[in-house]
């Protein structure tokens, strides 16, 4: 029997919302291994949590992540936007890691920085780093580690065999130690490919339990959900039964 796959708790988990420190509590309290939220740098290179660059703000219009400010920001918005360093230190206080999921290229230099200063290189990791990115990254910081995302027009251009290749390949000449993918492309044949790589496979996002059983005995490493109550239950499940 394989392994269990490692729990990773969506950026928003268990019905609370996404990128909040309530998202990430409720991941651990529910048996999550890794914590993901969406990484973002104002202007003055803080990182905070959000999956899109543009904020509405109070008086209706929309300001910019990347273009204000924390100060800016959180003047004009009815919630202060969520910093990641707190965050970041109550996942690793509780044992787990986290997954920083890296949403544009401004965010590299100021999550090495603080991975650096925290001395957390071994309790995060990166995603969100298609070829381009994972490269800029190893340049950046050699020592982070990272998964390679999955470029999903590839997949449309190029057949099956020759994708996963592909694939294999970049995340190798990139420095990443797997894969990153939606699981609706993921089959036999691609795990087979990244294992004689030596490439783990984490995939996005599974709701339905019948799907995580299934990912689960194909092999993959980890599994992202928002139900992380269901896929704890499958694996105490999983190790009564092994």
């Amino acid at each position: 029997m394989n392994e269990f796959p490692l729990i990773t708790a969506h950026t928003g988990c268990m019905g609370a919302p996404d990128n909040s420190a309530e998202s990430a509590s409720l991941g651990i309290a529910h048996g999550a291994d890794i914590v993901e939220d969406d990484i973002r740098a104002t202007r003055d290179g803080v990182l905070v949590l959000s999956h899109d660059d543009d904020i509405e703000l109070t008086d209706g219009t929309t300001g910019s992540i990347a273009g204000m400010t924390l100060a800016e920001l959180n003047a004009r918005m009815d919630t202060p936007l969520q910093l990641l360093e707190p965050v970041l230190k109550s996942v690793v206080d509780a044992g787990r890691r986290m997954n920083l999921d890296i949403k544009a290229d401004d965010s590299i230099a100021p999550v090495s920085e603080l991975v650096d200063k925290l001395g957390f290189t071994d309790r995060v990791f990166l995603t969100g780093c298609e070829f381009s990115r994972a490269i800029q990254v190893s340049e950046c910081h050699p020592r982070l580690r990272k998964l390679l995302n999955i470029d999903v027009r590839v997949y449309r251009s190029l057949p099956y065999p020759e994708a996963v290749r592909k694939m294999c390949e970049q995340a190798r000449e990139a420095g990443c130690f797997g894969l990153n993918l939606p699981y609706q492309i993921v089959q036999p044949s691609l795990l087979e490919a990244a294992k004689d790589a030596g490439l783990d496979v984490y995939i996005w996002t599974v709701n339905e339990e019948s799907q995580m059983s299934s990912f689960a005995q194909m092999g993959v490493r980890s599994i992202t959900t928002r139900n992380v109550d269901v896929l704890a239950r499958l694996k105490r499940n999983w190790s009564r039964e092994g």
